[in-house]
């Protein structure tokens, strides 16, 4: 069993494969404190000698204890997880240990998204914690996995008073460690440049990430590491944070006077207050913690299988998906069914399996300036209506698909002359327009139901097998009037809420439907939308050299089978760079794989190399979407040049890609190192048409047989040699 309870110590240990997370009771009151989490250890006895403490002198025990759920106004100064205000107006919180419980498999979260696993590969710890004098307990969930090292946490915070309580500040986790000189890793960005690793010594005082956005964002992402000094992809200490949540978050990382760190994560508390009415209960979102021994490549394939294995959900979770092509960079508003038939027809010809149709195909839309929230297909342009064009479509042997930005609504839009307080807005107040929208108040229950009822109808009339999912703007001008005054702050939450209850109802209602989460590019890329869509659009920006750095980043944490990533046209639309179309579709394979450009229009070269490249997928595709990824080499680190490689489960199989971004002058092509394989296979190299063991392969290197000149990419595919 993952969890064990030792009754005489009152302590709780929890294993995984390869780390122990342990937790106790640390005296009389109940206060519940952290132990360790690291390597995993033997036996069940508590490994430090934990003793009561002089309950007198709580203040110095607590302005130092390692607490697994701080708690403000008892002397613990350093970052805590929760606030409140009681009628009374207490803010101070001072729970103790009231019950537990140990339970095989793993609760779902009320609402909210949450990993998931059977009896056999997981074990839950739910333990109660109470302050009386308030009338407020906490239950803390911990699931520890047993075929991946991961444990994840949630909080459940109930009113058991005859009054209401509010809460102000609900964060799900907190780890607290020994310093070892570590190094935070986060992720960072902007639009058109998402996910950007950075890393930086851990200082005194508080640092971190966070989003008041309203959305996870482009420029920080619900994710933190740290990692030990020195540590590299293979050797060092990790621990990560990574919050499965799509709204307003916090980590935080503070390093303290006494020379330890306290790690916590969860919901900001920007704007937040939650009413908890008697018995009512507030669920906060699911936090993944890995603990890595064996560097960042480790915690990185660790986190890729739990995603792939207990996070996302549905027909294509482990299947290939279908490759598309997408309108927007050919035509952009520009189209109608003969445009569209017409890239569908040379399409399927080249072998792509999808057509999906962008931006522009309902209402009056012909630019960014109106019509979202009118989802009613224009047929000035889908002429012959929308089953007429999906038939045709398929009679090319290929599948359908469509974009809605479901969110959203324009001022210049049938819905908000009708609804005009269907808008999340401040009354009185010019709203912000954002890409000239303004943010449907879809934590109205009807509003909800009319965008649900109109995409239905949509989806219902025609065979449509895709739909991208787009958010194009953050929350701004926070209010709604369907919420009083006092549940104003619950905004920001509700509309998280709402976006999952409306993407759950969707992929209940057509669970054939292959749904892509996406937010003006790869702003929404958080685990918490990879439970709802298996693939997630990764970047507005398809350049090959530019997408390097941000599937680096975005692979970091999250499985190659969730990125979507196409082959476009060059000059680049979004910054004017040309590559080698070869670069392209190999950067390209790193994902879901896909081209974003008019194939009726490209130079016939470049046409004629599609066939090769869809070949290339569904030779690949397998190995990519399911095996263990190891990083070689980092253009952001090196500023010359890109590696990363794919193994199979069973380390017969392996793909590594090169990109030699910048050529030096009389500069050899570097023999890299390969990781994962099995030293005791011999494996044969097909582009070299060598067999090469697997122990020279790792210790030595793999030579890189690389074509002269900037931007040029390489595939080598290994077989084990039987």
């Amino acid at each position: 069993m993952g969890i064990i309870y030792n009754e005489k110590d009152r302590i709780f240990k929890l294993d995984t494969k390869k780390t122990s997370y342990i937790l106790g009771v640390a005296d009389d009151y109940g206060h519940v404190v952290h132990i360790y989490y690291g390597k995993k250890l033997r036996g069940d006895s508590n490994p430090v000698g934990m003793s009561s403490v002089d309950y007198k002198n709580k203040h110095w025990f607590f302005d130092g204890a390692w607490m697994e759920y701080p708690t403000p106004g008892i002397g613990d100064f350093r970052e805590h997880c929760i606030e409140i205000k009681t009628e009374e107006g207490y803010s101070t919180l001072e729970c103790a240990y009231d019950s537990h419980k140990i339970y095989k498999g793993k609760p779902k979260l009320a609402g909210l998204p949450a990993t998931f696993s059977d009896e056999d590969t997981c074990t839950t710890l739910e333990l109660v914690m109470v302050d009386k004098l308030v009338g407020l307990e906490i239950t803390l969930l911990y699931s520890a996995f047993e075929d991946v090292d991961v444990i994840t946490r949630s909080v459940i915070v109930r009113n058991i008073d005859t009054k209401v309580i509010k809460l102000t500040k609900v964060l799900s986790a907190c780890l607290d460690i020994n310093n070892d000189n570590y190094n935070g890793i986060t992720l960072h960005g902007s639009w058109g440049r998402e996910r950007h690793i950075q890393k930086r010594p851990i200082g005194h005082g508080r640092q971190g990430v966070a989003s008041e956005r309203g959305v996870s964002g482009h420029q920080d992402h619900p994710f933190m590491a740290l990692a030990s000094a020195g540590a590299t992809q293979t050797t060092g200490d990790v621990y990560a944070m990574h919050l499965v949540y799509s709204g307003n978050y916090e980590i935080q990382c503070e390093l303290t006077q006494h020379d330890s760190i306290r790690m916590v994560a969860g919901i900001s508390p920007y704007n937040f207050e939650w009413t908890l009415e008697p018995e009512d209960t507030f669920t906060a979102p699911e936090v993944v913690m890995v603990y890595s021994a064996e560097g960042i490549g480790n915690m990185s394939r660790n986190l890729h299988d739990l995603y792939r294995e207990h996070l996302i959900r549905g027909k294509y979770r482990n299947t290939k998906r279908p490759i598309l092509i997408n309108n927007w960079e050919a035509t952009y508003f520009d189209f109608d069914t003969d445009k569209l038939l017409a890239i569908a027809k040379q399409a399927s010809e080249v072998g792509i399996e999808m057509l999906v149709v962008d931006d522009g195909w309902f209402g009056n839309r012909f630019d960014d300036n109106r019509a979202l929230g009118d989802w009613v297909v224009n047929e000035d342009k889908i002429k012959g209506g929308l089953k007429y064009l999906v038939d045709e479509v398929n009679k090319l042997g290929m599948k359908f698909g469509m974009w809605f930005e479901p969110e959203m609504v324009c001022p210049d839009s049938d819905m908000y002359r009708a609804h005009p307080d269907w808008a999340i807005e401040v009354p009185g107040r010019d709203a912000v327009r954002c890409r000239n929208q303004y943010i449907a108040d879809i934590t109205r229950k009807e509003v909800r139901d009319y965008i649900f009822d109109s995409m239905c109808k949509v989806l219902k009339s025609a065979n449509v097998e895709y739909v991208k999912w787009d958010m194009n703007r953050p929350l701004t001008d926070i209010y709604s009037a369907g919420l009083p005054a006092e549940k104003q702050g619950e905004l920001y939450h509700r509309y998280v809420l709402a976006v999952y209850e409306l993407q759950e109802r969707l992929i209940t209602e057509f669970p054939d439907l292959l749904l892509e989460n996406c937010s003006s590019g790869g702003g929404r890329f958080d685990p918490g939308m990879l439970y709802y869509s298996p693939q997630i659009w990764t970047s507005d920006n398809a350049d090959a050299i530019e997408r390097l750095c941000i599937q680096e980043g975005t692979a970091l944490i999250y499985p190659l089978s969730t990125m979507g990533a196409h082959v476009t046209d060059c000059p680049n639309h979004s910054i004017g760079r040309t590559t080698p179309f070869d670069t392209r579709g190999k950067v390209a394979l790193a994902g879901t794989f896909g081209y974003e450009l008019d194939v009726t229009r490209i130079p016939e070269e470049d046409r004629q190399a599609i066939p090769g490249q869809v070949a290339m997928y569904h030779k690949y595709n397998d190995l990519v979407r399911a095996g263990d990824y190891y990083r070689i080499a980092s253009f952001a680190e090196n500023a010359q040049h890109d590696s990363y490689m794919v193994v199979s489960k069973d380390k017969t199989e392996a793909l590594v890609t090169f990109v030699q971004v910048i050529a030096i002058a009389n500069h050899g092509m570097p023999v890299i190192k390969l990781q994962g394989l099995n030293e005791e296979y011999t494996y044969h190299v097909e582009e070299l048409d060598r067999d090469i063991n697997g122990d020279v392969l790792m210790n030595i290197g793999l030579p890189i047989k690389g074509e002269f000149g900037d931007f040029k990419a390489s595939l080598y595919h290994l077989k084990k040699v039987d």
